[in-house]
């Protein structure tokens, strides 16, 4: 079985910062991506960014580039969503998911079989 495990979220003005974490664990794969997703109230599931075993990076969504960064620590099987100069619209729950299919390019949510418990950032003042 896979897990995946997030931390992180939570409250913060407008302007802060947080980072989510999201560790795998469980059955390895010789090649996967670790994706996230948000989801406003009312919304449909956003492709956020991912990265893949390899290191390679999906960037971020117009909306979130240069604010939110993908990385990841392949000794800590942990991949982290640094979010910067939060703005009210990045409200949601930020959820990040295993895709094991190289055929994809992992910006959809039917590209990823396992997900996080899903965290809620709120960014208010």
């Amino acid at each position: 079985q896979v897990q995946l495990v997030q931390s992180g979220g939570g409250l913060v003005q407008p302007g802060g910062s947080l980072r989510l974490s999201c560790a795998v664990s469980g059955r390895t794969f010789s090649w996967y991506r670790v994706g996230w997703f948000r989801q406003a109230p009312g919304k449909e599931r956003e492709f956020v960014a991912a990265v893949t075993s390899n290191g390679d990076v999906t960037s971020p969504a117009d909306s979130m580039k240069g604010r939110f960064t993908i990385s990841g620590d392949n000794a800590k099987n942990t991949v982290y969503l640094h979010m910067n100069n939060l703005k009210t619209e990045d409200t949601g729950v930020y959820s990040c998911a295993l895709n094991t299919n190289l055929f994809t390019n992992g910006r959809s949510p039917p590209h990823y079989s396992y997900w996080g418990q899903g965290t809620q950032v709120t960014v208010s003042s």
